[in-house]
């Protein structure tokens, strides 16, 4: 079925190491110009702009969010948008493994948009931290007109890579998150598994951020995930990536967008992956195209050949008979040109090995995604989602296998909050330790996956589900409660 939600010029980046831009007036192009631009001047075609980073310092990254809505820049027009900080593409977050992020959000949002309620709240997506408050707790609502202040711990032994933020409102996540509140998170420390002739490659963010465009104002709602959609990257239409022939570079493509899938092809480059949301492979692997479901990011290495142009595009992807069909887009321009550089050796090995498949089993459970066309609602184990029901306990210190089972006729995502998991099978067929990790993993209809979780660390209610935020806003989402191993009660060690 078709799917609708619930409801009807200044250079940047200095000031930013310490606090983020409160705002904008220009298009993403005249952020990186030096001169001011012509009011009517299109983004389209300039170089691709990385977001501005708020770096910690001294192991606390300390900054505030406000969100509101406001008319800003998005690809190469102004509308409507809900924002970050006066930004449709927000500063990235950058931290180390066992820093402490402060984060004060101000709610200035004001009144229901488009139908779409004004309180939010914001969803560290795939960092291993507590659910509970003030961490990250997605139970809560920040009402217009107030400020939370969320305290996270990262542990040391977090993973490095990408991850990313966003609101994460019951029933109203995917509105929000079309509307423009998403960003992302860096975690420090991929480079220490690169080898040396690799450690200081230029490294650039790729965020596939979507959306609607209805007059002068993205559209929220009644959001189809069928309709025709705009796709940019780190906020600008079709930029030109610059590389030079021979050179390697890093890139962190990410999809934080609210429902779409992307199918990442480039001619003549090929995807070296190292990382997948949040976490280090063990062994490199290469792919021609790379399946971005919604809230999924890959850490990459391109590496160019010979001087000439290239489209980074999104081929055309169906999701099932009873989903959707995204059509080919051309996302950036990638341009090979300057003096060449010797060509680097890709490695073969990256992170440690992490595997469960021996791993004592404390217990197991089984997950099932099924779906009615009309009125359109979603369901695991047959249950519409309840914030006061608890779903499913697992208790810290242990290993679960799990099965999840999608028994629809369109492609749904499994997503964790807290955990990474391992997949260990997909419709029997068993996957590779050496790159199994994930925290989002897409699901084909009619297929069975297998994982298995380690809790640790952290205690508290949580959730799983669907990250297709229209699925997940229509009732595909379930509660699970971590309780302490000995007490069997929802309090236990955190850091």
């Amino acid at each position: 079925m078709r799917s609708f939600s619930k409801v009807a010029g200044f250079l940047v980046g200095l000031a930013l190491a310490v606090t983020w831009l409160s705002g904008c007036n220009g298009p993403p192009s005249e952020q990186a110009a030096s001169g001011a631009l012509s009011a009517g001047l299109q983004a389209r075609g300039t170089d691709l702009q990385d977001p501005p980073e708020v770096v910690s310092h001294h192991g606390v990254l300390r900054t505030t969010v406000v969100v509101e809505r406001r008319k800003v820049w998005v690809g190469d027009r102004r509308l409507w948008a809900l924002t970050y900080n006066g930004r449709y593409m927000p500063p990235t977050l950058r931290a180390r493994p066992g820093d402490r992020i402060e984060l004060a959000m101000v709610n200035r949002v004001g009144a229901k948009w488009q139908g779409i309620g004004a309180d939010t709240n914001v969803h560290v997506h795939g960092l291993h931290v507590s659910p509970r408050q003030p961490a990250d707790d997605i139970f809560i609502s920040i009402k217009p007109g107030t400020t939370y202040h969320y305290s996270y711990r990262l542990p040391r032994d977090l993973t490095p890579g990408t991850y990313w933020y966003h609101s994460h409102m019951d029933m109203y996540s995917a509105g929000q998150v079309a509307g423009g509140e998403s960003g992302l998170i860096v975690i420090d420390g991929l480079r220490k598994y690169l080898p040396p002739s690799l450690r200081h490659i230029t490294e650039h963010v790729v965020a596939l951020k979507d959306n609607q465009i209805q007059g002068d104002e993205i559209k929220i709602n009644p959001l189809s995930i069928q309709a025709k959609t705009n796709r940019t990257v780190n906020g600008q239409q079709n930029p030109v990536i610059r590389i030079r022939p021979g050179e390697t570079q890093l890139w962190r493509l990410a999809n934080i967008g609210a429902n779409i899938y992307y199918k990442l092809h480039l001619k003549g480059f090929t995807f070296h992956v190292i990382a997948q949301d949040g976490y280090p492979v063990h062994r490199v692997y290469s792919a021609k195209t790379l399946i971005v479901s919604a809230a999924a990011r890959y850490d990459v290495l391109v590496q160019a050949d010979r001087a000439g142009t290239a489209q980074l595009e999104t081929q055309p992807f169906n999701t099932g008979p009873a989903g959707n069909t995204f059509p080919q887009v051309n996302l950036a321009t990638v341009v090979t040109g300057g003096d060449p550089v010797d060509r680097a050796r890709i490695p073969s090995h990256f992170g440690p090995l992490v595997d469960l498949t021996h791993a004592n089993v404390a217990g197991r459970k089984t997950m099932v995604y099924t779906e009615q066309a009309s009125p359109a609602k979603y369901f695991i184990n047959g249950k519409y989602f309840d914030p006061n029901r608890v779903d499913f306990v697992s208790r810290l210190n242990t290993v679960e296998e799990w099965t999840v089972r999608n028994d629809t006729q369109e492609d749904h995502s499994f997503h964790v909050h807290t955990n990474h998991f391992q997949v260990m099978s997909l419709n029997g067929k068993a996957v590779d330790p050496a790159n199994s990790w994930h925290e989002t993993v897409n699901i084909l209809r009619g297929q069975k996956l297998v994982l298995r979780i380690r809790f640790s660390d952290f205690t508290g209610r949580t959730v799983v589900h669907c990250h297709i935020l229209n699925h997940e806003d229509m009732g595909m989402m379930s509660v699970l409660n971590i309780v302490d191993g000995h007490t069997g009660h929802g309090k236990g060690a955190e850091h």
